[in-house]
């Protein structure tokens, strides 16, 4: 899959952009969720049967955050995230639209036929609540009208799951609820996050049980605090794990910055300053002071047990 980052007007006027008689989806598509999938894989199959390139168009950052307006507490998919999802779904090519003010202005006119027309796009793929140009002026409606016959419109219909629509919203309440199986159904996949492994307090490996503690490479949505089964890639192996997410109430009394520390079960080697990408499978319990460590090591010994039988 090639990426493409676009920045509105200057790259549209780069000879250096080449261009191909495409579908397109478009969409923020933040989480890349069930609903989002049935839109891409839309855009997909058209392309296959008519012969053309299957593009995907998103908008980076995410407006929220550009516009401070909303609930916007970080990605359920960052960019990165994001292109290997669908790099693995058949998408040719992914267009990121820089996400700025003056983006933000374009009307419903300027952002057909200025941005997608001029890319070539045949057929323009979106779900049934679709929004576009300044202040969401135009809508799927709009969006065949101006199309004018250089375009056609595919409108996709909601997905639901128990009768529910699926969406980014409602996964997001879902993790902050650390209502992980409901939220891996949604998505189709587990949460995860990606980070760098850090020095921190060492004192895991006193007790008995080392950490990898993370820095996250990325704004990510912060799910529930507590105690997880997670699954972490490390280079080309993926092990079982447990994570503690929190503020490690124990051993700090104000409390501090929430973060995250995975103990990889059945692992002894050392991956400071490598990246980890951990799958957060099932929740646990929350996070709670112990009266004393051996109360601690108790509990952390009966976790471990606890996610690798949930993992196995």
């Amino acid at each position: 899959m090639k990426t493409v980052m676009l920045t509105y007007p200057q790259t549209l006027q780069s000879a250096e952009l080449t261009t191909h008689p495409q579908v397109l989806a478009i969409g923020q598509f933040d989480g890349l969720h069930l609903g989002h999938a049935s839109v891409i894989l839309s855009a997909v199959r058209i392309a296959r049967e008519s012969g053309m390139k299957a593009a995907v168009m998103t908008f980076h950052p995410h407006p929220k955050e550009v516009m401070r307006k909303g609930d916007y507490e970080g990605y359920l998919t960052p960019l990165r995230d994001k292109e290997e999802i669908l790099a693995g779904m058949g998408v040719d090519i992914l267009y990121v639209v820089e996400f700025n003010e003056s983006f933000s202005q374009l009307s419903p006119e300027q952002f057909v036929h200025e941005l997608l027309l001029p890319l070539q796009t045949r057929t323009a793929v979106v779900g049934f609540d679709f929004r576009f140009g300044h202040k969401g002026a135009g809508d799927e409606q709009m969006l065949r009208t101006l199309g004018d016959g250089e375009m056609t419109v595919e409108t996709v219909s909601p997905f639901l799951l128990g009768g529910e629509k699926v969406s980014s919203s409602l996964i997001r309440a879902l993790l902050k609820r650390g209502e992980m199986d409901e939220a891996s159904q949604w998505l189709g996949r587990p949460y995860s996050v990606r980070g760098t492994v850090i020095h921190g307090e060492k004192r895991g490996r006193t007790i008995g049980f080392p950490t990898a503690n993370l820095e996250l490479v990325d704004h990510y949505v912060t799910p529930a605090k507590g105690v997880y089964a997670v699954r972490v890639n490390v280079g080309d192996q993926e092990l079982a794990g447990v994570m503690n997410l929190g503020v490690k109430p124990t051993f700090h009394e104000n409390g501090m910055r929430p973060t995250y520390e995975v103990h990889l079960l059945d692992f002894d080697g050392q991956i400071y300053d490598q990246e980890l990408k951990v799958e957060l499978v099932h929740y646990i319990r929350n996070e709670r002071k112990f009266d004393s460590i051996d109360a601690l090591i108790a509990q952390i010994r009966e976790d471990a047990l606890t996610a690798a039988r949930l993992l196995s």
